[in-house]
């Protein structure tokens, strides 16, 4: 089957009756502590501590692939990574950190797009291999490990029937992608990842050079909750568990269109904004737009073959698109698109972007443009529809995700280049693909409004305000509580307010 990576990831068909993803070890299981670091000296405020889990330093054998992330174009190299098999070990890791002042990052499904993951020299504590899973199918809670990737929780909860919102790519981490805010398929009919957080636990610092496992709720460190519903990602503290309130789900439509080129784009893209951010609420979609095909891609829970085609008419009624449609338990709808990532280009680079009116003429001929000039199969221009429950009144209790009233997220991305065991390597494409990129969010600036945290724009100056708009001065106030020393920090993460 043909297929395209990261935006562009989906099979061209969902394998049929795919079967569900087997997560060895899914249980939470006690791992006996590694050989420990070497303790630093004698502290006043806590017990001089030492690294416990799966410890990797770089005259290991598998340091090589312990640093490396998804996205190739970055490659650090890291003191140590510790990958916690428990919240102790992270409680050891971060308390380590602080009384030997290492620079620490947080990481778990290594899908940071701008490699803000992983540090040179300092400590990675990678809490990927924390994949515990406890289901109430009576209450409709579910409590799992924040190791947990997306394809191993949508297949998990699918055993059961249930399902929460989670992005397309199944690779990528649940806490992550939940604590930056979180959408895909099911956003328009549940609201983003971060409406279903009811809880979590997390590992804060404490006092001068310790840290603490801390529980939060609606009801315990509810002002901590908000901000991890949205501007969670390595900037307070460590997630060990996340729980989320689930979904019944038994069965869901997935449909998908292919115009073999993209001469009919305007009309495909004006239709596709008219109709997909205002139908019915349980029908979620992404238009993947490349330089030889466009893609539409659908999928309605609880719905058949017949609905979803009517629903998508307005677009599927021009030319003649490639339809097929599967119906089927949305773990194996979902299991059956994803591609190996041994299959997807080394290199990526993304522009995350927020519409809150349709795209005019002009905006569409610029994709049009720009799709015509792109520099490799794997640059696209990629479109979620919003709208829906997305809406609706936030969770109780709010959350920091600030744009629910985009009418639809757009992104510009490329990939390029092979994977391999030595990343960084300068690719003859990187400077051609990154000024492409550059240049297309740069054209389209006037059409489009924020961004997306889980997808960060490195280069944009008014960045808080981009990601979280009014909320800035309360997740700065947040920092100061629960890290005023500024631990948790990286090239755009949250500083603590100044009194």
């Amino acid at each position: 089957m043909n297929g395209f990576s990261r935006r562009g990831l989906l099979k061209v068909t969902a394998a049929a009756g795919a079967g569900a993803v087997v997560v060895p070890g899914i249980a939470a299981v006690e791992a006996p502590g590694a050989m420990a670091a070497s303790a630093g000296p004698e502290h006043g405020n806590c017990p001089p501590a030492r690294l416990t889990g799966r410890i990797v330093r770089p005259e290991d054998s598998g340091y090589t692939d312990a640093r490396l992330g998804w996205d190739q174009l970055f490659s650090h190299y890291p003191l140590v990574i510790v990958f916690a098999q428990n919240t102790q070990d992270v409680v050891n890791a971060l308390t380590w950190a602080r009384q030997n002042d290492v620079a620490v990052r947080v990481r778990s499904g290594r899908h940071a797009l701008e490699g803000w993951s992983n540090v040179d020299n300092g400590l990675v504590i990678d809490i990927s291999e924390l994949k515990s899973v406890h289901i109430d199918a009576r209450s409709r809670i579910a409590t799992v490990g924040a190791g947990l990737n997306q394809e191993e929780a949508v297949t998990t909860l699918a055993k059961q029937n249930f399902a929460v919102t989670t992005g397309t790519e199944g690779s990528v981490g649940l806490s992550g992608a939940t604590l930056g805010g979180g959408f895909g398929f099911l956003t328009r009919w549940l609201g983003m990842a971060c409406d279903s957080l009811v809880g979590a636990e997390i590992v804060v610092p404490s006092g001068t050079e310790c840290a603490k496992a801390i529980k939060v709720d609606e009801h315990t460190n509810s002002d901590l909750l908000w901000a991890l519903r949205g501007a969670g990602n390595g900037n307070y503290g460590i997630v060990t568990s996340l729980t989320y309130k689930v979904a019944p789900l038994k069965s869901v439509t997935y449909l998908q269109a292919t115009w073999p080129d993209i001469s009919r784009l305007r009309e495909i893209f004006e239709a596709y904004q008219r109709t997909a951010p205002t139908t019915d609420a349980r029908l979620g979609t992404q238009l993947e737009i490349h330089r030889n095909q466009i893609f539409l891609f659908g999928v309605l829970p609880e719905g058949t073959p017949e609905e979803t085609k009517r629903l998508l008419a307005p677009i599927l009624s021009i030319d003649s698109p490639d339809v097929t449609t599967q119906v089927g338990n949305w773990g194996d709808v979902y299991a059956g698109f994803q591609i190996p990532i041994e299959q997807e280009p080394a290199n990526w680079k993304f522009h995350s972007q927020f519409t809150r009116k349709p795209f005019p003429g002009d905006a569409i001929d610029i994709v049009d443009s720009f799709i015509r000039t792109a520099p490799t199969d794997d640059s696209n221009f990629f479109v979620q529809a919003f709208g829906g429950n997305v809406r609706k009144s936030s969770p109780r209790g709010g959350t920091a995700f600030p744009h629910r009233d985009a009418l639809f997220y757009s992104e510009p991305g490329v990939g390029w280049g092979k994977r391999s065991d030595q990343p960084g390597v300068c690719d003859p494409l990187t400077s051609q693909c990154q000024a492409w990129i550059a240049e297309f969010s740069q054209a389209l600036r006037t059409y489009v409004d924020g961004a997306y945290v889980n997808v960060p724009n490195i280069a944009q100056q008014d960045w808080e305000t981009a990601y979280w708009r009014d909320n800035v001065d309360r997740l700065r106030k947040i920092k100061a509580k629960y890290d005023p020393d500024n631990v948790f920090q990286y090239e755009q993460s949250v500083q603590p307010a100044v009194c």
